[in-house]
């Protein structure tokens, strides 16, 4: 039934294995041995993959390699789906109709007690552009920072791009309008906390 919905047996078998190893790279023949299928299947499989964006490729020692694009809009929801582990309706729901983002990931963050700001973009929000998915304000120490990223990245399935910035660093860059800056705060974005309200400033 579900090599209908998708088109053919070796897309289906291809989304398996790239969804059940994020973060992992596969070469093609690899591929072939790993899924049980022809070559010539794969590689055009591959190819229409490539070109709609599940997918990315990268050569590396004379070989193209392959991995699950983490950052694919429907990445969550392809997951929900093909991995293997399920992934609670709630869990995979990133973001309402009313673009909040999940409360849990303000929970992840809100723990951490010397945290200053905190902003959620990228893959995180709906809409937003922003290459950065969590922007941490404060003196966080990294095992802090890292820690609460992790329960993000568990729920979401996927690693995340964050920066950890000191809070002076942050008011110097906000108030020159630093590009790194400007360009999260110019797309769409949530900030869970900011204790100064120093966004509510600018």
């Amino acid at each position: 039934m579900i090599d209908a919905l998708f088109g053919s047996k070796t897309r289906v078998k291809l989304l398996h294995l790239f969804l059940n190893h994020p973060g992992q790279s596969f070469y093609v023949r690899e591929i072939t041995r790993l899924i049980d299928e022809q070559i010539n299947s794969v590689r055009r499989e591959l190819a229409n993959m490539l070109n709609v964006g599940v997918i990315t490729s990268e050569g590396a020692d004379n070989k193209l390699y392959y991995e699950v694009n983490q950052r694919y809009e429907y990445y969550t929801a392809l997951r929900a789906i093909f991995a293997n582990e399920p992934i609670h309706a709630t869990n995979a729901a990133v973001v309402s109709q009313s673009d909040m983002v999940n409360e849990q990931y303000i929970a992840a963050v809100s723990d951490i007690s010397s945290l200053r700001v905190a902003i959620l973009a990228g893959v995180l929000v709906k809409g937003s552009t922003s290459s950065v998915d969590v922007l941490l304000v404060g003196n966080v120490p990294v095992a802090r920072a890292k820690a609460a990223i992790a329960v993000i990245e568990r729920i979401e399935g996927r690693e995340l791009n964050y920066t950890v910035i000191p809070y002076d660093e942050f008011y110097y860059r906000l108030s020159i309008r630093d590009k790194f800056i400007t360009e999260i705060l110019n797309t769409k974005h949530t900030v869970a906390i900011d204790k100064d309200n120093v966004l509510g400033q600018k």
